[in-house]
């Protein structure tokens, strides 16, 4: 699952539309939808600015765009994770380190809907 995937899924399971989260973020909605085409990857910039109006810490977002990916292992920086009071488990950090990027990225991106599908629960 590539970011832009992650981001438009992300997206209307809050529910926005592309022209909210556009206006939301101060971006243009056409290339919003070209990130989630992927045709265009998203600069550090507009992750920032999206960030937020998606329910993402900007550093979890980050990590999904592989710029917070830890050059040794190849693995989504446990500190930068903001799961189970701020961090990643140990041993599902230890686990997802030995899968590749792809799979790190659909994981964590996995894990973020829930935790937000979680906070709208208790609501």
């Amino acid at each position: 699952m590539g970011l832009g995937e992650v981001i438009r899924q992300q997206r209307v399971s809050i529910p926005l539309t592309l022209q909210e989260l556009a206006r939301m973020g101060k971006v243009s909605p056409s290339h919003l939808g070209r990130i989630e085409r992927g045709e265009r990857y998203p600069s550090a910039r507009i992750l920032r600015k999206i960030a937020k109006p998606l329910g993402f810490e900007e550093d979890e977002l980050f990590t999904l765009a592989g710029y917070l990916s830890s050059p040794q292992t190849g693995c989504a920086s446990e500190a930068s994770t903001n799961y189970n009071n701020g961090r990643l488990d140990p041993y599902v950090a230890k686990v997802l380190a030995q899968e590749p990027l792809d799979v790190q990225y659909a994981v964590i991106g996995i894990l973020t809907m829930l935790k937000n599908i979680a906070k709208n629960i208790d609501k």
